[in-house]
């Protein structure tokens, strides 16, 4: 018996348990309260009758900023392939997002921007794709450690000391680990190569190893770069909705949700909805704001970050299919 089919029915049942867990958890968390629908049509009319709706602008703004940053990161990565305009790397950052919008952790992600290269020798930009998104979980992993300390310091650490330094220094190790790996990215060419059955991957992953130490932090400050224009977006979608805190608590309250949703692993087919919102809510209600108001704000950050963007994309899709054709694009 082919063992391949049951693997790959087993992976998909498990995909699907996980994402009913997720919505039955979020169904319980928001709408078991009486009059849950009541309440959230009231949010929504009240943040759009708000005076403070020219903040959507400004998270529409920051949209085009948030991707042109990532769009900069392909360019620099790509160019170790083949030499890359900036607006062809804006290109294929909107074709991987569309991609990437269907499929569970943006893993269509890899095959649109490989598909917008011209080189012979495509397949290898994997080794690239994985770095800037590596650069990119770094970032996040390093403000939301500290977003997470906040949290530790003000709401365990007198109830739970010896917790809660254990878990200090396990998000510390966590970030020196990954730096480490980042600015070594040699080393986990050669882990590859040593393991039998991932040797024939080297040759898709070994371009990791030629990016210098300068070129890897240039990366990882466009990552920085981009996340804080994504968290920026997501406190005035906060503030939007009624969301009302310090400084302190906003930065700590979405630096810790972005953290959670990039270690917590995703398999929606709408990526990482609903990972983020479970978060969010549980974050900012130690804080004591509303849930509603919190999912109000996040999903709003995921429709027009992630959906609309998506939605774009579908274009560029459409002109790289022609393209393929022979029709210029």
């Amino acid at each position: 018996m082919n063992i391949n089919p049951n693997r790959r029915f087993l992976l998909l049942t498990g995909k699907i348990l996980v994402l009913l867990l997720t919505l039955f958890l979020l169904y319980q968390t928001i709408f078991t309260a009486p009059d849950t629908f009541l309440s959230w049509r009231q949010i929504l009319q009240t943040a759009i009758n708000s005076s403070l709706t020219g903040l959507l602008i400004l998270v529409a703004i920051l949209i085009p900023i948030n991707w042109g940053f990532e769009a900069k990161k392909w360019q620099l990565l790509g160019c170790k392939l083949e030499p890359i305009s900036y607006t062809r790397a804006y290109r294929s950052v909107m074709v991987g997002l569309t991609l990437g919008f269907i499929t569970p952790n943006r893993l269509g992600d890899y095959a649109g921007r490989v598909l917008e290269l011209k080189s012979k020798q495509r397949l290898e930009a994997i080794g690239a794709i994985f770095i800037g998104r590596f650069c990119q979980l770094v970032a996040t992993v390093l403000v939301g450690s500290l977003g997470l300390l906040y949290f530790i310091l003000r709401f365990y650490w007198v109830q739970y000391p010896g917790v809660s330094l254990s878990v200090v220094f396990l998000l510390l190790a966590i970030s020196t680990a990954m730096l480490v790996l980042l600015y070594h990215a040699k080393a986990m060419v050669a882990v590859v190569a040593a393991i039998k059955p991932l040797r024939r991957f080297v040759q898709y992953v070994s371009v990791m190893g030629e990016y210098t130490s300068a070129e890897i932090t240039r990366l990882l400050l466009l990552s920085l770069g981009r996340y804080f224009a994504f968290l920026m977006q997501f406190i005035l979608l906060l503030i939007l909705f009624g969301v009302r805190l310090n400084p302190l608590e906003y930065v700590s309250g979405v630096a810790g949700t972005f953290f959670l949703k990039s270690v917590v692993p995703s398999v929606s087919l709408l990526s990482d909805l609903g990972v983020r919102e479970l978060s969010a809510m549980y974050l900012f209600g130690l804080l004591g704001e509303g849930r509603l108001h919190v999912l109000s704000a996040s999903l709003s950050l995921w429709l027009l970050n992630i959906a609309v963007p998506s939605a774009v994309g579908l274009y560029f899709v459409l002109r790289l299919r022609l393209a393929r054709k022979g029709v210029p694009a």
